[in-house]
């Protein structure tokens, strides 16, 4: 396979990098030492950046002030992000744009994507449902009123929900079909109450009571909330791919420093065996992941392949859910007792990746999706 990147794509990855340089992963308090959020908000000065660079606006159309780049490049981008923890809504604020840009109305695309591309405006979006296991589309109902909708229901876990201008909420009708509404967090009825994700950021659970949206503002088109909740996942793919390469690098180097019996312990057989399983996780967590965010693009080309899109995605999980996991593992096993300092940057890592895992769900779960979408179309 070629998995070269276009010179468009490569650009990208190059102003993240210029972006990130200076991002220090140890730069907020450590989610294992303070109570609550890390911090109240995500990190600003490093969005402006992001937006100086026009990277807010990487996946957007020109005429709306973007680069007009693919999936493929926001996961080049966010992959750099993961690398240094950066503490920034791209992924959320990016895919939810990506969905008003394909389905919105001109209107609603008009109102919130030029200033959402130069990063004036951020965008989140509520994917997690009651429990975070259910499906998001079963937690919020949204019923015709007139020449709107009116939203009722609860969201958990929201990323960023207190900080962002606005959020994308999907909902549905009752009658089988989802949609997706885009509120404002200032919304009359819209209630924010303090959660706190596993690597220590402050997300948000969402009540919903009576929460008007006119028909502008709520996107009806079949497959919209699939299409987002796909890139979501995928984007997710790639956090954790980024993750697990800055963590094998930091695991590959403390190994070559660090000495017994007068020998560093990375030339020990049973070390270099247990970092070549995680390289060889990497990989496929790699593979699988642009594969993933190939087909997304492809499949909104018009392109199909033998399965949905959605098998590619579940896929990507599979391996992502449980390599990031064992990437950590094994990191933290050959650091010794020096892994787990919480002076050290390894616990933080750890920490992101197992929320990354949650995020994920398990792998079991995508494995059975899988199944039943090999069973709906037979290969042969």
């Amino acid at each position: 396979m070629d998995f070269t990147f276009t010179e468009e794509q490569q650009a990208a990855v190059e102003a993240a990098k210029a972006v990130f340089a200076d991002v220090a992963p140890d730069s907020v308090p450590s989610p294992a030492l303070t109570p609550g959020a890390v911090a109240e908000e995500f990190d600003r000065p490093l969005w402006a950046r992001l937006a100086g660079s026009d990277l807010t606006g990487l996946v957007l159309a020109e005429e709306h002030g973007g680069a007009g780049l693919d999936a493929i490049a926001l996961c080049l981008v966010l992959r750099e992000s993961a690398k240094v923890l950066a503490r920034v809504p791209l992924l959320e604020h990016c895919a939810t744009a990506m969905a008003v840009q394909a389905h919105g109305s001109p209107e609603l695309a008009a109102a919130l994507l030029p200033a959402a591309g130069r990063g004036e405006l951020v965008l989140t979006v509520a994917a997690n449902g009651r429990t975070g296991h259910d499906p998001a589309e079963l937690a919020v109902t949204a019923v015709r009123d007139g020449s709107g909708w009116v939203l009722e229901g609860v969201q958990t876990a929201v990323p960023w929900a207190h900080s962002a201008d606005w959020i994308a909420v999907p909902a549905h009708t009752g009658e089988g079909e989802a949609v997706l509404a885009l509120v404002p967090r200032t919304a009359d009825g819209l209630a924010l109450a303090d959660q706190y994700s596993t690597s220590g950021e402050r997300f948000a659970e969402l009540t919903l009571d009576g929460v008007r949206a006119p028909a502008g503002h709520v996107i009806e088109t079949p497959g919209a909330w699939e299409r987002l909740r796909q890139l979501l996942a995928t984007g997710t793919c790639a956090l954790a791919l980024g993750l697990g390469e800055a963590v094998l690098g930091m695991t590959a180097e403390y190994t070559g420093k660090r000495e017994q019996f007068g020998f560093p312990v990375a030339t020990f057989q049973a070390v270099a065996v247990q970092a070549a399983d995680r390289y060889i996780d990497l990989r496929a967590m790699e593979v699988t992941l642009w594969q993933a965010a190939w087909r997304l693009d492809a499949e909104t080309g018009g392109a199909g392949g033998p399965l949905p899109s959605a098998g590619d995605v579940a896929v990507a999980k599979i391996w992502a859910a449980e390599g990031v996991r064992r990437v950590v593992q094994t990191a933290q096993h050959l650091h010794g007792g020096f892994g787990a300092d919480t002076d050290y940057v390894l616990h933080r890592y750890h920490a992101w990746a197992k929320q990354l895992e949650l995020a994920l769900g398990p792998a079991a779960a995508h494995e059975e999706a899988l199944g039943d979408l090999l069973a709906a179309h037979p290969l042969g």
